[in-house]
């Protein structure tokens, strides 16, 4: 258990123009620069970086080596103001790499009660939901969107501006270059669908009932011999309004860069 008692560490490099809230611990060597905001009850480890537009919440553990709101590696990049915005009780361990944003969103955010594993990288203007988790390793490009409960196994690489639903789980080693909807299980090269997080949902209150309706879905979309958007109708005809299917067709129609493939091309 981390001791969350007020500390002024001497040996760590705080801007005097950073805003560390009571009960803060920053361990020796870190370096905190200018522009900086730190929550209550958050702990900096050794030799993290944090440098300016870095916004970070409540009752966070920051392992050391991690570097938080870096410029982005983006070569449009034009020293434009921008923020890394981090959510309360996020744990981000050893060398894991956070970019600020561009001009082109001003931001990048990792919600709450994230946990990013060791050496993973999160670029600029990506949008991390509430409860991910990134395991060591993965590399998420530039614009990239991961809805709440996501889960990217290791060594897993993100193509940039894709989008990956809701309690959705991608195994590792994958090269994600296609959006993936929301509950499901992806694997293999190319990315596919392998079958929907069933424990994932279960261990999170969904009830059986609501998973079949669920699994029923994607059997339309990815176990017939039907096309995207014939399974699109049949699934509005066929299937009941509620909130689930509601997320699962708003999120096939709205995706930019096409979705995975499933058991059959189509």
């Amino acid at each position: 258990m981390l001791k969350k008692t007020k500390m002024n560490q001497p040996l760590a490099y705080i801007h005097p123009e950073a805003k560390i809230a009571q009960n803060v611990v920053i361990e020796p060597f870190a370096t905190i620069n200018k522009n900086v905001e730190i929550g209550e009850g958050t702990w900096i480890g050794s030799s993290v970086t944090i440098m300016e537009g870095a916004r970070i919440g409540k009752n966070c553990r920051i392992f050391p080596g991690a570097v938080i709101s870096a410029i982005p590696q983006d070569l449009k990049f034009g020293g434009e103001d921008s923020l890394v915005i981090i959510g309360d009780n996020t744990t981000i361990r050893e060398c894991v790499t956070i970019n600020r944003g561009t001009n082109a969103s001003g931001k990048t955010v990792v919600g709450n009660n994230c946990l990013l594993m060791a050496y993973s990288h999160v670029a600029h203007d990506c949008l991390i939901g509430d409860y991910c988790i990134i395991v060591n390793n993965v590399a998420i490009g530039g614009h990239v969107t991961l809805g709440d409960y996501a889960i990217l196994g290791g060594l897993s690489a993100v193509h940039q501006f894709v989008t990956i639903g809701a309690h959705a789980m991608v195994s590792g080693g994958a090269l994600v270059r296609k959006d993936i909807p929301p509950y499901v299980k992806a694997a293999k090269e190319p990315v596919s669908f392998i079958g929907i997080n069933s424990i994932g949902l279960r261990r999170r209150g969904f009830t059986p009932e609501k998973i079949s309706e669920i699994q029923n879905i994607y059997r339309q979309l990815f176990q017939t011999e039907n096309n995207i958007s014939q399974a699109m109708e049949v699934i509005d005809t066929d299937f009941p309004a509620s909130k689930e299917r509601d997320e699962i067709t708003s999120f096939i129609r709205s995706s930019q860069r096409g979705i995975m493939k499933g058991y059959f091309s189509k």
